[in-house]
């Protein structure tokens, strides 16, 4: 990472991903947008990870509101206790899980098959799911791990359902970025960091991160009757470039 880029990093972490940066954002927010009282009764979202963390809070609002809610998680059990924790905090039965592993990519093309073939309504898609592994990890198909998960696993199940987005309502496409991509360039040579001499968990992540907002911008060209926005969440508090403020 270049001195450039981690300035670039600090500076914008301290004006536009702090609390402060929010305030000063929020002046020129449309106050409809903002409106608490939004109902989702009648559609339908899916959330990948939506067993913990920021995808569960998702999950939970959207579910308060009346929204059908499709968990797509990779550990079977953290979802269901989480379906169970949404039912019971909103009122909501319309939860269901789906247990998938995004870095698995034969995986990730089957199940969106077979969730559109099913003619399941959907309105939402939020590719919240991520991770970020410090040591390079190949997996079958020869993908370095987070590069399956978190870029590849995303476009995979977003261009899957397409078909299936296309004939709702006012569709939607939310991938969950960071800001943490702002310490890496997009790199069109290099997809996955073979050419690196030493790997660095936190530098793939952030060149996913990068990945994932030049997707959006492709989708929204090449499906303009879909809505796509790539967000960076917010820190709980700015730490250090590349270290736990990296993580969503």
């Amino acid at each position: 990472m270049s001195f450039y880029r981690n300035a670039v990093w600090f500076a914008r972490g301290l004006r536009d991903y702090t609390k402060g940066g929010y305030e000063s954002a929020s002046k020129n927010f449309n106050p409809a947008d903002l409106d608490l009282n939004v109902d989702c009764s009648g559609k339908s979202y899916m959330i990948t990870g939506g067993n913990s963390g920021i995808g569960k809070c998702i999950a939970l609002d959207i579910a308060k509101r009346g929204g059908t809610i499709h968990l797509v998680c990779r550990n079977k059990k953290t979802a269901q206790e989480a379906q169970t924790e949404i039912q019971k905090a909103s009122g909501n039965n319309n939860i269901h899980i789906h247990s998938l592993d995004l870095s698995d990519s034969k995986s990730v093309v089957e199940f969106g098959r077979r969730f559109v073939e099913s003619g399941t309504e959907l309105n939402v898609l939020v590719n919240n799911a991520g991770c970020m592994i410090n040591n390079r990890e190949i997996d079958s198909n020869g993908n370095e791990k987070n590069f399956a998960t978190n870029t590849l696993g995303t476009h995979l199940l977003t261009t899957s359902l397409i078909p299936l987005l296309s004939k709702a309502q006012q569709p939607r496409v939310i991938i969950v970025s960071s800001g943490g991509m702002l310490v890496q360039k997009l790199n069109v040579d290099d997809w996955q960091l073979e050419k690196e001499k030493k790997f660095d968990g936190t530098m793939a992540y952030a060149q996913n991160k990068r990945q994932q907002v030049v997707m959006t911008e492709q989708y929204a060209k090449q499906y303009p009757n879909i809505h796509f926005s790539a967000m960076h969440p917010g820190l709980r508090r700015f730490d250090p470039p590349c270290q736990s403020s990296m993580r969503k």
